[in-house]
This record gives C-alpha cells, structure tokens and sequence, in this order.
C-alpha cells in the first residue's frame, strides 16, 4: 500500500471519482498539496482531501475509500499518515466533519476525534464538528 500526494498527472482519476468539488478547485488543491491517495500497486484505492479551515487549522474535508475497500482498516491509515503530515508542518490539531446521519462519526471518534462543535442548514441534517489535538 502506497500513500503519497496527488499530482497534476492525477487530475482524471480523482476527477472521476470525487463529485463533492468543482474540477478547477481540485486542480488547485493538487497544487497546493491538499490531496493525498491511496494505492495499493496499480489500483486506485480512495483519497483524503483537506484545506485550511479559518486558513490556519488543518480541515479533512473528504475521506472516501472505493467500493470493496472500506472496513479493512485503509481509511485509519490514510487519516494516520495525514495527522502525522499534519504535525511534521507544525500544526497542532486537526478538524473535520461529518453528517449526523452518517456512520462516519463513529470512526473519527474511534480514532481520538472529539465532538467540538455543529451546524445546521436548513433542510439538512446537523454537521458534528470534530477536534484532534495532535
């Protein structure tokens, strides 16, 4: 298994698959090293997305594993290498978020993820807020 930055050679790829953000803000987040991507050999396993929430805190805005590759334990790996990234640039802790409805506040809370906060849309269900110090 291989996790590395995404580069601009992988536009298409992460294009194809990731339909939570428009293309030419992928680009840039590619340029700015705000991708990361899984491999495991040739194949194209997920990705971990982030910016920088109140442009100084580390925010993951996508994690998402392909079909047939989630519960294995691929999705802590890539949220591990990414913390760590996180604190190799010095930053302190980390954000992220997720729907009330969804599943996937029970795995950042598994992995040391604490509830710091919410918001609510109309219409839509409450984000949680999450906070890891790091």
């Amino acid at each position: 298994m291989t996790i590395r930055y995404a580069q601009p050679e992988d536009l298409e790829i992460l294009a194809a698959h990731d339909h939570h953000i428009a293309r030419e803000e992928l680009r840039e987040s590619i340029r700015r090293g705000w991708v990361l991507m899984l491999w495991e050999d040739k194949e194209f396993l997920g990705w971990l997305r982030f910016n920088l929430f109140w442009d100084n805190t580390p925010f993951m805005n996508m994690l998402f594993l392909l079909e047939g590759r989630r519960g294995q334990g691929l999705g802590g790996r890539l949220v591990d290498f990414w913390e760590q990234e996180m604190k190799a640039r010095g930053y302190s802790e980390v954000l992220t978020s997720t729907l009330s409805n969804e599943a996937a506040q029970h795995f950042y809370r598994a992995h040391g993820y604490a509830d710091c906060g919410s918001l609510l849309l109309p219409g839509e269900p409450l984000e949680i807020l999450f906070r890891k110090e790091l």
